[in-house]
């Protein structure tokens, strides 16, 4: 894991924020130099921390390098009070509600399986929970993209 001092992690907090922040108004924000904030950047981006546009976070890069897909059957009554149960827990990356076997979906990330399992603890804690199943991810082949579905729209609108 890399160390991160709060300036590091003032700067990555601001970005995830507002991904278009000009440097500027980072350092400005953050009560440093605008070239302090832009050689920190430049760090981050050098690092794999941010990626090369600078706004995107490698989660692995900090620290958090056990992904898992959790899917959690849940009481339907409750499906609400779940997802809002899951929005409190910080290593829940995102949640969607599925067809077929279960009812909802999440990728969470961890930095050790010890730390997962705390993570899918506190899920289970959760009101309407009924139980879970977790696959863990060992490599990712292909990340998050959306290049080229825009390119396809772009060459079938003559772009």
């Amino acid at each position: 894991m890399n160390n991160l001092d709060p300036t590091d992690l003032k700067i990555l907090l601001a970005l995830i924020r507002d991904p278009r922040i000009q440097v500027g108004e980072l350092g400005d924000s953050l009560g440093v130099a605008r070239n302090t904030a832009q050689t920190r950047v430049k760090r981050l981006i050098r690092s794999g921390i941010l990626s090369h546009s600078g706004r995107e976070v490698d989660l692995e890069a900090v620290g958090y390098d056990v992904v898992a897909f959790v899917t959690i059957e849940v009481s339907h009554r409750e499906l609400d009070g779940v997802v809002a149960g899951l929005r409190t827990i910080a290593q829940v990356l995102e949640v969607h509600e599925i067809s077929g076997r279960g009812d909802v979906w999440c990728r969470v990330v961890a930095t050790d399986t010890h730390n997962l399992q705390t993570a899918l603890r506190q899920v289970l804690r959760i009101r309407g929970v009924i139980r879970t199943e977790t696959v863990l991810a060992l490599h990712t082949h292909i990340p998050y993209r959306t290049e080229p579905l825009i390119s396809g729209l772009s060459k079938a609108a003559g772009g």
